[in-house]
């Protein structure tokens, strides 16, 4: 576990280099502890698959009393589970809906069922929300099914598509640029700026299972 300064008005606590369920546990403990109790100062919280970066405003902020209490939470055990919710979303896969299933399929020497299948049958954990609002980043994908991203990107992916790369699946909450293979489309909202509580469906935490329509 490493802090490091990022910039005048942010630190970033480190707790490894890999994607992996126990490092994001405890990602997700420093986490709540601070959003829970923040201290003074605190305006932001960012939690990614390895790391916490906690923004604060340098003028009302006593950085070396925050420097020690990141110490003393990158240090605290995990919960045992998680506390997020656990959301199903349905899919339509395939066709003019998920474009690359069928490539994907003879990439693996699986059928485009078995594919599905497997997918529907994972628990998948938010380890984060990011590149656009709402985006989350889900794992992970079995072995067999983890491919590069697409050689050439897509200059428009629209918007609810469930796509696949590397050891993790997401889905695109906006119409955007994208180099993901596309599985399936949901109608699923994403993001919804109507509600400032909570205007991503999904948070760092929680559990996803997509259900085929």
């Amino acid at each position: 576990m490493r802090i490091l300064p990022l910039g005048d008005a942010a630190l970033t606590i480190e707790w490894g280099e890999a994607i992996d369920p126990a490092i994001h546990a405890r990602v997700l403990a420093a986490y709540e502890a601070l959003r829970d109790a923040p201290p003074a100062g605190v305006i932001d919280l960012v939690p990614t698959y390895r790391s916490l970066t906690v923004h604060f405003d340098p003028l009302t902020t006593d950085r070396a009393a925050l420097f020690e209490r990141l110490q003393a939470l990158a240090g605290i055990a995990p919960k045992s589970a998680l506390a997020g919710r656990h959301i199903e979303i349905a899919v339509r896969f395939g066709g003019a809906e998920g474009p690359d299933l069928e490539a994907v399929a003879s990439q693996v020497g699986r059928s485009p069922d078995e594919i599905v299948d497997t997918l529907c049958a994972l628990t998948l954990r938010v380890y984060m929300i990011g590149f656009l609002p709402g985006f989350p980043y889900l794992g992970d994908l079995p072995e067999w099914l983890r491919l590069a991203r697409r050689a050439t990107p897509r200059t428009r992916v629209a918007a609810g598509s469930v796509a696949i790369a590397g050891q993790q699946a997401a889905i695109y909450p906006w119409p955007s640029p994208g180099g993901w293979h596309l599985l399936g489309r949901t109608d699923s909202l994403l993001f919804d700026a109507n509600d400032p509580a909570r205007p991503a469906l999904l948070a760092p935490g929680d559990t996803v299972r997509f259900v085929r329509v």
